[in-house]
């Protein structure tokens, strides 16, 4: 188990990088293309990726479960953070955007708790309570430095909350192939409709087509590492690491875009980050004193 973890721990990292570095290219394609037409690249890049892995595994993309609610509902999602992702990226740091992304887990736990009757203690409200003020500090709302389209990320958290929930009640026979898949294909469609809606189609340089290629590589094999590292370990135990995303998206807004965080954003970072891992900590407590309960019992 110790060595699955490791395993784990490494997968995740490798996959926060791999994230951070598919922000860095769609955030330099966001500087001369329609965020419309980069969006639909995404999608309609990506999902033949996973079309064919279902294949693979002898599962169908155009099967009736992809008119399930729950998988209708994780659609809907994964459209609304995408579409709000990528204006984020397109018009504030992208240190700004990535902490901001880091406030989804407490996001999910709320919503899980107001809308799916699961149960949180005092103590993990707490912490929401605590990482949902450090995204204040983040965006800083009529403060100096404020960004309003930095809103875009609370509209991204959002969204991939709903995503999230929505998975869960997607019927255990359909493979993630097939659910990365039918997302994709959502978000190729958003892409359209949002080409059509903006009239501005433009046909990329050699440089655009490379930075949209990379994001798709880097995002592609991003998902299959994480994937990996859900699977390999424990979840309470590799899930923390998520939180490197915001370290690696530091580091190449500094380097690649010339952002610089101030102590303003740190500060919020840091209360989201440190709130986000109490949370985990305290779930993990939770199963195992509901494991011991079920033994002695």
């Amino acid at each position: 188990m110790a060595a699955d973890n490791l395993r784990g721990i490494f997968l995740m990292l490798v996959s926060m990088a791999l994230f951070a570095v598919e922000d860095m290219f769609l955030k330099l394609a966001s500087a001369g293309l329609p965020t419309g037409q980069i969006i639909f690249v995404a999608g309609v890049f990506g999902a033949p990726v996973f079309a064919l892995i279902a294949w693979s595994k002898g599962a169908r993309v155009f099967s009736p479960a992809a008119l399930h609610k729950a998988v209708l509902a994780r659609a809907l999602g994964e459209m609304v953070g995408t579409f709000g992702y990528i204006l984020a990226l397109a018009t504030v740091p992208l240190s700004t955007i990535s902490a901001v992304l880091q406030a989804l887990p407490l996001a999910v736990t709320m919503a899980a708790a107001l809308f799916m009757q699961e149960k949180v203690g005092w103590r993990r409200w707490t912490a929401i309570a605590v990482g949902f003020a450090g995204v204040m500090l983040v965006i800083r709302p009529g403060m100096e430095g404020f960004h309003p389209q930095a809103l875009w990320g609370i509209l991204t958290v959002a969204g991939l909350a709903l995503r999230d929930l929505a998975a869960r009640a997607i019927p255990r026979d359909c493979t993630d192939a097939q659910v990365s898949c039918w997302g994709l294909m959502a978000v190729a469609l958003l892409g359209v409709l949002m080409m059509i809606g903006q009239g501005d189609v433009r046909v990329p340089t050699f440089a655009q087509s490379a930075m949209l290629f990379g994001a798709v590589a880097f995002g592609t094999i991003g998902y299959w590492a994480v994937t990996g590292a859900t699977r390999t370990g424990e979840v309470s135990v590799v899930a923390p690491f998520r939180y490197a995303r915001l370290v690696f998206a530091i580091i190449i807004g500094a380097v690649v875009f010339a952002e610089m965080p101030d102590v303003i954003t740190l500060s919020g970072s840091g209360l989201i980050i440190a709130s986000g891992l109490y949370s985990f900590a305290r779930e993990r407590a939770r199963k195992r004193t509901l494991s011991l309960n079920a033994t002695v019992g």
